[in-house]
């Protein structure tokens, strides 16, 4: 896996490339993440880094074990943890306490993004899978129904997996190869090309391409 850091989108905009034209981006708030934790194959079998997210204020909102934990390190609690796996023969690049900031990236380079995609709760074949439904006429009865599921004589039963009405959104998602617009460190903002998944404050992984 590749290194990256942990993200909070914070809304979509527009911008003008060089010959004018609209580019529609996203604004994710990527980082500060400070390293809490380097795994190593010697100790843990493996090469990772554990990284942090929006600091915690509250202190009793911190579990005892996970005060340790940050405690251990010198680290402020935070909020929410990720690991990333590293080369096998990764060198040590990555201390604990050292904190990824969003001049990881370049304009110019892919990403890949990951996060929760909006729930939309019970939804009808229309509209999770797209069924074409019935004539929209007088008289069809026929107009969002989902119609034969499945053969009558031979197999006689519904395959599994048949798409049908259900839950939709609220899965994990990942969109690949989002262009990086423009990077502002000052104020720890990356702007990608396109959308990613999840509402405005949703919680994102932004991955760089290997």
């Amino acid at each position: 896996m590749s290194i990256g850091l942990i993200g909070k989108k914070v809304g979509m905009t527009q911008l003008f490339d060089e010959n004018g034209k609209v580019v529609p981006v996203t604004v994710i708030e990527a980082g500060p993440c400070p390293v809490v934790q380097r795994k190593t194959a010697a100790n843990d079998g493996y090469e990772a880094i554990q990284i942090g997210f929006w600091p915690q204020l509250k202190a009793k909102r911190v579990t005892r074990p996970m005060r340790g934990h940050f405690e251990k390190v010198k680290v402020a609690p935070q909020k929410r943890l990720r690991e990333f796996r590293l080369e096998s023969a990764a060198p040590p690049s990555y201390t604990v306490g050292q904190v990824l900031t969003v001049a990881l990236f370049e304009v110019g380079e892919k990403v890949r993004v990951t996060g929760t995609s909006k729930g939309k709760g019970f939804q009808g074949g229309v509209k999770r899978w797209g069924y074409l439904g019935g004539p929209e006429t007088h008289g069809s009865m026929f107009h969002r129904a989902p119609g034969s599921i499945g053969a009558s004589s031979f197999p006689s039963r519904v395959f599994k997996g048949h798409h049908m009405p259900g839950r939709m959104g609220g899965a994990l998602t990942t969109v690949k190869a989002l262009k990086v617009v423009k990077v502002i460190p000052e104020q720890n903002l990356l702007l990608v090309r396109g959308a990613v998944p999840g509402p405005a404050g949703g919680l994102l992984t932004i991955l760089k391409r290997r």
